[in-house]
């Protein structure tokens, strides 16, 4: 089974999600980009950590491997199951929407995550991903304090082109790219 990664997500959870709080004008940016991407529809959040993107974009169902952050993102009101992205527990074409928020640079195999998701999205289903682009000025930073950030240390940042190379080996069409310089973010989205 694939859990390689969760263990700073495990270990420091409580400090995870308190950072939103301490830096709550880029939470807002970011849930603000996300928003303005999110179609209506059955939605899920691949990688839903506490809970602090699905919760207040009304997403109801998430998909977390730390237990300790599924049981935070419950308390927020998410439906979780405990899983990875590289097998998602879902019948395929069931789902609108995946939302993915900085979830791709902790996956061990990011093409097979996007090949589930374009499995469970119907046809004309959306995936839309926050990432950290490893060239952007978020990704600079995030590179230099790897070695003192739990969760840095365990990531793979990809740049832009990547991310849209692998929407497209996995089969997603009509992609688009938005920069969110407020919050230092990137977003792709593409159609099933």
């Amino acid at each position: 089974m694939i859990w390689a990664r969760i263990e700073p997500f495990e270990r420091h959870a409580e400090a995870y999600d308190r950072w939103y709080d301490e830096h709550v004008d880029l939470y807002r940016a970011e849930l603000e980009a996300l928003g303005r991407l999110l179609p209506p529809g059955r939605a899920l959040e691949v990688g839903v950590g506490t809970g602090r993107f699905a919760a207040p974009l009304g997403i109801r169902w998430g998909v977390e491997p730390s237990r300790t952050m599924a049981r935070m993102a419950k308390g927020r009101g998410v439906e979780v199951v405990r899983a990875v992205a590289e097998r998602l527990p879902l019948r395929d074409g069931c789902l609108d929407v995946i939302l993915m928020m900085t979830t791709l640079c902790f996956l061990d195999d990011p093409l097979r995550a996007l090949r589930e998701a374009r499995r469970v999205l119907r046809s004309g289903g959306y995936v839309v991903m926050g990432f950290v682009d490893r060239e952007g000025p978020l990704g600079a930073r995030a590179r230099r304090r790897a070695a003192d950030s739990p969760f840095w240390a365990v990531a793979t940042l990809r740049s832009a082109s990547e991310v849209l190379e692998l929407l497209r080996q996995a089969g997603f069409q009509r992609l688009e790219l938005r920069s969110v310089p407020k919050a230092g973010l990137t977003v792709a989205r593409g159609v099933r």
